[in-house]
């Protein structure tokens, strides 16, 4: 089976050697060029490993581009998977290779479809969640599933650790779905659109924490948009600190102070006040000073 695949992170990295491994080698690579790295936090150089495999490399910016298109109908694919690529896959894409298109998406479709969603299953409180392999069409991770594996949510799910489960599930799956798709009858299960939500684009400026908001929230945004993703990070004395990793204080209550603000200095940190008058305890920040903890200032709820 010939096969064309397209992805420029690190999520794509894990497919695309899942596949050279189990002996299904693209036909073409296609992928973002080296010096455009810098449009995702998480890029990573594929064509080094499709080059390795004897795969042809094909760059863009522009996946429905004619010259995209005519590289691909080159190689005579039978399947094509797009995996970790933003951009929405026209028909005459989709058309080129003879058994269809398959993308990944880190959600239990039609549930979380769109953007940002490893960010937002933390954010939203999600219990549940799923890997989803499924057959593109003409809307937004709105095709038949082809595969997909559901898994718990973690009550300190971190975008790190949800993402590791995620590209875990991806590097078993991609080698199942093409072997589904060799069978001639692979599964093509119709979504249940009436139960779809849909995530917005996150921009690393939607990390700024809102200390009005409960201890339990603010714990949810650090944990979700911690790495891979840009982080949560507040204003403290007109600079900008970013909070890698926090807890829930015990005995919270005994503070009394300004939203926002330090209440004291902790054996690992420093403890902040919420709007819910719970506390949180933050274990690891980072600033470009390299400041010491905050004393018993304020942190400021705008950026500046």
């Amino acid at each position: 089976m010939r096969i064309v695949f397209v992805g420029a992170v690190e999520s794509s990295k894990i497919a695309l050697e899942a596949l050279v491994k189990t002996g299904r080698a693209p036909a073409l690579v296609i992928t973002l060029p080296p010096e455009l790295a810098g449009r995702h936090s998480d890029y990573a150089d594929v064509a080094v490993v499709g080059r390795t495999a004897g795969c042809a490399v094909c760059y863009t910016t522009d996946i429905n581009h004619p010259v995209v298109l005519e590289a691909m109908a080159s190689v005579e694919p039978d399947l094509t998977f797009v995996i970790g690529w933003s951009q929405v896959c026209r028909q005459p894409f989709r058309d080129v290779a003879r058994l269809g298109t398959i993308g990944f998406h880190p959600a239990a479709l039609p549930h979380l479809r769109g953007r940002a969603v490893i960010p937002w299953t933390i954010i939203r409180d999600e219990h549940e969640t799923g890997s989803t392999l499924f057959w593109l069409d003409e809307g937004i991770d709105s095709g038949p599933i082809l595969l997909q594996r559901l898994f718990t949510v973690a009550d300190d799910e971190t975008a790190g650790s949800l993402y590791a489960k995620h590209t875990t599930n991806l590097s078993e799956m991609v080698a199942e779905a093409a072997t589904l798709v060799e069978t001639d009858n692979p599964p093509r299960i119709e979504q249940d659109h009436g139960q779809a939500s849909y995530c917005a684009k996150r921009t690393a400026e939607d990390g700024l924490i809102d200390w009005n908001a409960s201890a339990g929230s603010v714990l949810r945004l650090i944990r979700a948009v911690g790495a891979p993703y840009p982080g949560a990070f507040s204003i403290y004395a007109g600079e900008r600190i970013r909070i890698d990793a926090a807890v829930q204080f015990e005995n919270s209550g005994r503070f009394i102070g300004l939203v926002g603000q330090v209440q004291c200095h902790s054996k690992r940190g420093f403890v902040v006040l919420c709007g819910d008058g719970e506390c949180i305890d933050v274990l690891a920040w980072a600033s470009p000073t390299g400041r010491r903890p905050p004393v018993h200032g304020k942190f400021d709820r705008h950026a500046p």
